[in-house]
């Protein structure tokens, strides 16, 4: 008897262990599993975490809005879709201006130049500086300007070469910048943004690409889009002409701590805008609006401008 108590109870006890080791086991692997699941959720935030204002609803076909303290983004519609640039194409013109040139280098408006679409009040044969032109050219979306810009650096690397030769080069120059920062769906075929055709634009990228651009330019040329902040700029070219430049932006005075703007508009693309504001010291936010209309692109701009102060007053 006490043999066969010894027995069972023997078995019981091994049972119990048995039971009990794969208990052990299988909390084992839950807590290995759950930990994973746990991991991956942290590391790899979902769609709805980086969408900031979930109820904004915006004319624009694409838009992107970024925060380059925190590289942070705050909202993303479409943002990898190349759309028509029309005028923001300028803003790569610029930069690969500045690359080519010296800015106090002198730029001549050649008749050529002139017979680029719309009359920015230039003279034929006046002179400017390179910087004064680049800073009229983008606060008033000049087409003359920039094709001045485009001919006379060009004129500069190949001497004796046809004019469509001069713009192919510095427009195969926008595309090299453009591969060397990564802007992958961004393509230029010539420097102004103008459209090559009724359904063709001058220019296509991404409103990602865009606000990526924007952010290159403020960390390694703070100066180029200075003169984008204000809304008059009285200009004098090297000939002691006056001209006065009136910013496209219409709602610059709307925007805190403005830092930089352009506007763009084509049949093809419609109304395209960037912003850059620094609502807080040391904080720009890049605004970047693609496809929407000549007043809606505004209206865009205001509604993620009041979405933007609102999520950081509630930070």
């Amino acid at each position: 008897m006490d043999n066969q108590f010894y027995t069972v109870h023997h078995s019981e006890i091994r049972f119990f262990l048995i039971l009990s080791a794969v208990l052990a086991f299988l909390l084992t692997i839950s807590f290995i599993f759950s930990s994973a699941v746990e991991r991956r959720d942290r590391s790899v935030p979902s769609e709805a975490a980086s969408q900031q204002f979930p109820t904004v609803v915006l004319e624009a076909r694409a838009a992107y809005v970024y925060d380059a303290r925190t590289k942070a983004v705050l909202f993303a519609k479409n943002e990898n879709i190349p759309l028509p640039l029309a005028s923001l194409t300028k803003i790569m013109s610029a930069l690969v201006a500045e690359d080519l040139s010296p800015l106090y280098g002198i730029v001549t408006v050649s008749e050529e130049a002139l017979e680029a679409e719309g009359d920015s009040g230039f003279f034929r044969d006046e002179k400017w500086t390179l910087k004064d032109i680049l800073d009229f050219s983008l606060l008033t979306s000049s087409n003359d300007g920039m094709r001045a810009v485009a001919l006379s650096l060009g004129a500069l690397s190949k001497a004796g070469a046809s004019s469509e030769e001069i713009i192919g080069d510095f427009v195969g120059e926008m595309n090299r910048k453009a591969r060397e920062l990564g802007l992958k769906n961004t393509y230029f075929w010539n420097e102004t943004g103008l459209d090559e055709s009724d359904i063709k634009g001058g220019a296509y990228g991404s409103a990602r690409d865009m606000s990526v651009l924007s952010e290159y330019i403020l960390t390694h040329r703070p100066l180029m889009f200075e003169a984008t902040r204000k809304n008059v700029t009285i200009f004098q070219s090297l000939d002691d002409r006056l001209h006065v430049a009136t910013n496209t932006n219409t709602i610059i005075t709307e925007i805190p701590g403005l830092v930089a703007s352009k506007t763009g508009l084509t049949d093809t693309a419609g109304g395209n805008l960037i912003i850059v504001f620094d609502p807080e010291l040391g904080r720009p936010i890049i605004v970047s609006i693609l496809g929407s209309t000549e007043s809606g692109r505004f209206e865009d701009a205001r509604t993620l401008l009041a979405a933007i102060m609102e999520y950081i007053g509630n930070e």
